[in-house]
């Protein structure tokens, strides 16, 4: 096939680019800005564009289709040429879907811990050497791209994202794929530019669970009261399998959990993250991986990217850095860290940079999300509200929200880098909570800060 993608320098787009590639489909794409690590890997793969922009001529009937990421705009000049050529328009889920019609599908959802859950499975089948395709948010050693496609795998797995298709496609990515097997890790509020309200965040999911092929498999968290709701309520004819966090103790700063064959330590930390472990267990056994397998694996998991990751460890000092911004995610992520940790100072600074954390109405979900932590601090930019066309919010409207006594606010980035910088980081566990980058902040840098 002929393809050509509009918006080729997203994170998903440009993976997707270079799996066909490499299946051997011709690739085309534009796109009017494109950063690390995609610009270095289509490159590499000559599939970067000679010029950022969009360009109309570049959509001709020769191409088979084209497929929209969600960066493009209804009004693109390069998608308004493919309507009027009466090309087919694919949103990258649309595609994958057209990709797998033939494979048992696998989707992981849920509003936190798809990322984690999905790279867990994924590292499993890869120990044991069971080929599989595959599509996952983050990167993951060992994995060039986080995208595999390939004719002859019988399995799929797909991380579930309830966001938006594309431009002209409104419908919940995941809402597309049509699972044979699928896991819900839990529901929490988010996304509320497009899900004003929470029951219509709800109802996202209770379409996901009636979406699985009939005589499926859902695979879910029984310690969210909602998802057991969905499971119990749901009239589509399939097999159910609650998970719950299984047992596990901390000592020295080590989980040890606790599993049939007795005691084992791993490199996972926090009651959240043993939740996830648990559902991929399941999702694992479903996929041919028993039990005693899946934990042999999994004992030399470290973590996905951006994921509780150590940017910094000494005897005295550990700094992580974590994708966590929703209050969930917050909340669970900081008391993570203080029950592992806890003969440390944990100090907790969470950047405010998505459209659902910096709307007023919103901010109130943070309330007690730090109250974990020894040291709060949140950080957002008055010009990422600008960019978002949001309304200014204020220092004491963050206070008031989280509700937490001694919260620190900065809006300045060389302020809130001047903080980390002149931090005492003796007996300290840091932690950069945000899916931004704090208006521009060098992690590398506070290694020499610490050291």
């Amino acid at each position: 096939m002929n393809l050509h993608f509009i918006a080729i320098g997203g994170s998903a787009m440009h993976n997707l680019a270079l799996a066909l590639r490499h299946k051997g489909y011709q690739i085309s794409g534009s796109d009017d800005a494109i950063f690390e690590p995609s610009k270095s890997r289509l490159a590499k793969h000559d599939l970067l564009p000679d010029k950022f922009g969009w360009f109309p001529e570049k959509i001709t009937s020769n191409l088979d289709a084209v497929i929209l990421g969600m960066h493009a705009k209804s009004d693109n000049p390069e998608l308004i040429k493919a309507q009027e050529l009466g090309i087919k328009i694919y949103s990258y889920p649309e595609f994958l879907f057209e990709q797998s019609k033939n494979k048992t599908r696998v989707v992981i959802g849920g509003s936190h811990g798809k990322t984690t859950i999905t790279s867990i499975i994924l590292h499993v089948l890869h120990y044991h050497d069971k080929e599989i395709d595959y599509m996952v948010g983050a990167q993951l050693e060992g994995f060039n791209t986080m995208v595999h496609l390939t004719e002859e795998n019988d399995f799929i797995l797909l991380e579930g994202d309830e966001y938006l298709s594309s431009p002209i496609d409104r419908r919940p990515k995941f809402h597309l794929y049509k699972p044979n097997i699928a896991l819900l890790s839990g529901i929490a509020w988010d996304h509320i530019n497009v899900f004003p309200t929470y029951e219509n965040y709800v109802e996202q999911f209770e379409i996901f669970v009636d979406s699985i092929v009939s005589g499926g498999i859902l695979v879910y968290n029984e310690e969210d009261e909602e998802l057991v709701k969905i499971a119990e309520n749901t009239t589509n004819q399939i097999r159910k399998h609650p998970y719950k966090t299984p047992s596990y103790r901390v000592e020295n700063g080590k989980t040890i959990l606790d599993t049939p064959e007795g005691d084992m330590p791993i490199e996972l930390f926090g009651a959240h993250n043993l939740n996830n472990l648990s559902g991929a267990k399941w999702i694992c056994q479903h996929m041919g991986i028993d039990e005693d397998d899946f934990y042999e694996a999994v004992a030399t998991f470290k973590g996905a990217s951006k994921r509780l990751e150590r940017i910094v460890e000494t005897p005295d000092t550990l700094v992580f850095k974590d994708f966590a911004h929703s209050p969930s995610k917050v909340n669970a992520t900081t008391k993570a860290v203080k029950e592992q940790f806890p003969d440390k100072i944990t100090v907790a600074c969470l950047e405010l940079h998505t459209y659902s954390s910096l709307s007023p109405e919103f901010l109130t979900q943070y309330k007690s999300s730090l109250d974990a932590a020894d040291q709060a601090v949140v950080f957002y930019s008055p010009e990422a509200l600008k960019m978002k066309k949001l309304e200014p919010i204020s220092k004491q409207q963050i206070s008031e929200a989280f509700d937490r006594k001694g919260l620190t606010v900065y809006t300045d980035p060389a302020e809130f880098k001047e903080f980390l910088k002149s931090l005492n980081y003796s007996n300290k566990a840091v932690l950069l909570m945000s899916s931004g980058s704090y208006g521009g902040l060098d992690f590398e840098e506070i290694k020499q800060w610490v050291s």
